[in-house]
């Protein structure tokens, strides 16, 4: 729907460029970086969580035959 094409990213990368200037960008990628580090830590946190709650459909049967005694 709204697709952002080579020209749009070039232009918001320089408006970015402009308003935190050259010696803070690294520092703001950094940051970003950081941040999307612990949302997906956060997310793979909730999701083990609700894996472990989620009940066990069937226990697993003893597949093994029981040994006569004769």
């Amino acid at each position: 729907m709204f697709g952002i094409g080579t020209t749009e990213l070039l232009v918001i990368l320089f408006i970015i460029l402009l308003v935190f200037g050259s010696k803070k960008l690294p520092e703001l990628a950094q940051g970003l970086g950081r941040g999307i580090r612990e949302f997906k830590k956060a997310t793979n946190d909730i999701q083990d969580e609700l894996d472990i709650n989620k009940p066990l459909s069937e226990p697993k049967k003893d597949t093994k035959e029981p040994e006569s005694k004769a």
